[in-house]
């Protein structure tokens, strides 16, 4: 996936800006992007606060951490099953 020239940080700043009374026009205009890419960005990040961001990373991170020791432990389920039917 792309990297985004902006940090999550400034584009919740954007959205800000926007809630506050600027036009999503001038936003993009300012900061050289498209409505597209405004709307985008409200869609995914409308409504959230800095802490909340940080604490939705954090909780992805853990989540992938969970789905990473169940996979890892599905295998050696498998594994374990197969080596148990082989010696039946």
């Amino acid at each position: 996936m792309k990297k985004s020239r902006f940090t999550e940080s400034q584009i919740i700043s954007f959205l800000k800006r926007h809630e506050s009374g600027v036009s999503v026009k001038e936003i993009c205009k300012a900061e050289s992007i498209s409505l597209q890419t405004f709307y985008n960005w409200r869609r995914k990040y409308g409504g959230l606060e800095i802490s909340q961001l940080k604490k939705m990373r954090e909780m992805e991170a853990e989540l992938s951490r969970y789905k990473q020791m169940y996979a890892e432990l599905a295998h050696q389920n498998y594994a374990l099953k197969d080596l148990i039917e082989k010696k039946l």
